[in-house]
Parts: C-alpha cells; sequence; structure tokens
C-alpha cells in the first residue's frame, strides 16, 4: 500500500491493539498528552537540542512540511520547555499534527486553547533561550523516552502514551492490529452476555 493508504489504517486502528503485536517502539511511560482528547498519526521531523537553544528550535519550526510531528530530544533536559503557545502556533500553521518533546512544555493553558496535540514529560516555568549555539542538529536520528527515532518515522500518539514506527514495521504489523480491532466488540458482547471467560478467550483448565 503507499504511505497515504498506511496513514489512513494507522489513523483507524486502535493503538493500544499494537501493543499486543509490537515489543520497540514504546516511550517511556511518563511522556503524557498534554492536551487531552487527541490522537495524531505523522511523520517524524527530527530535533538533537543542545544547550536549551530556541533558535534551533526556531530552525526546525521552519523545516516542517504538512503531516509532520516535530520530536525534540533535550539532550536530557527536563528542565527548560522548547515549546509553548508560540512554537505551538507556528507548528500548527506550518501544517503540522503534533509535537512531541522528551521534556518539559509551557503555557499549558494556551496548549490546550489551541488544540494540536502535544506530549511530554510535564510544565516548566523555564524556557529555553535564543543562544545560538549552532551544535543542536535536525533531522538525524534521535534518542527520545527511550526509543531511537528517526526522521520519517511514524509518530502514533493518544492518551495511552506515544509510539515510534518505521514504516516497514508498520507495513508489517497493520493488518493483523485492524483484524483484532475488528474481533473485539464480539468478545465484548459475549463476555456481557454472561458466556464463560474460558470460553470467550479460549482458555485450556487443566
Amino acid at each position: 500500500m503507499d504511505e497515504s493508504q498506511l496513514i489512513e489504517q494507522l489513523n483507524a486502528v486502535s493503538f493500544p491493539t499494537l501493543g499486543h503485536f509490537l515489543e520497540e517502539g514504546f516511550a517511556d511511560s511518563q511522556l503524557r498528552a498534554m492536551v487531552p482528547n487527541v490522537k495524531l498519526v505523522g511523520r517524524a521531523l527530527t530535533l538533537k537540542l543542545v544547550g536549551a537553544d530556541a533558535i534551533a528550535v526556531n530552525q526546525a519550526l521552519a523545516l516542517i512540511q504538512p503531516g509532520d510531528v516535530l520530536v525534540i530530544d533535550t539532550d536530557g533536559d527536563w528542565q527548560h520547555a522548547p515549546v509553548g503557545a508560540v512554537t505551538s502556533c507556528a507548528a500548527r500553521c506550518a501544517g503540522a499534527v503534533g509535537i512531541v518533546v522528551d521534556g518539559a512544555v509551557t503555557d499549558l493553558l494556551e496548549l490546550r486553547e489551541a488544540g494540536l496535540p502535544v506530549f511530554a514529560r510535564g510544565t516548566s516555568l523555564l524556557t529555553t533561550k535564543l543562544h545560538g549555539r549552532g551544535d543542536s542538529q535536525i533531522n538525524q536520528p534521535i534518542h527520545c523516552a527511550g526509543v531511537t527515532v528517526h526522521p520519517g518515522d511514524f509518530v502514533l500518539a493518544d492518551d495511552n502514551g506515544v509510539l515510534f514506527l518505521d514504516p516497514v514495521t508498520a507495513q508489517n504489523v497493520i493488518e493483523r492490529a485492524l483484524a483484532s480491532d475488528r474481533a473485539e466488540p464480539q468478545l465484548l458482547t459475549r463476555l456481557m452476555a454472561g458466556e464463560p471467560v474460558s470460553s470467550v478467550l479460549n482458555i485450556k483448565l487443566s
């Protein structure tokens, strides 16, 4: 299938269902939705942010294409927030479908009002500065919340967490996951009708 078809199917699948079939690519569970009740599927535009440098963030924003997710590796700095109201607005206006920060964000109320999906470890009043250090890296492999993320990887995120998938893995797993989703309503119906768990879940009792 082509990329647009794959993205359509990724949007249709329940993300926790993918956890039945995969072990790799799941971000640390401390990475949480800052904007509730959202779901995103997009391609990673990566930023390795060094020295809390806001200029590097701005440079990454200038490269966003429609459908991108800005994924920021803060180099272990969970105190300086690289994303706030202006950053989120700039990303959204450039066509980004979300932002993932392995660290903190700020302007939480404004982020929620804007509605762009944002995922982070928490919030901070302390922000990045216009240092212009020059040692940050854009669109290179990064390490985000325990996962190595390459530019162009799929980013899947909702209130349950964040998953990074390379395109090949996404292609290989999506049909099985969708089939599992299709089967689940019948299982729930049978359980609620009082059918024994052992029968519904095909459990062999010794």
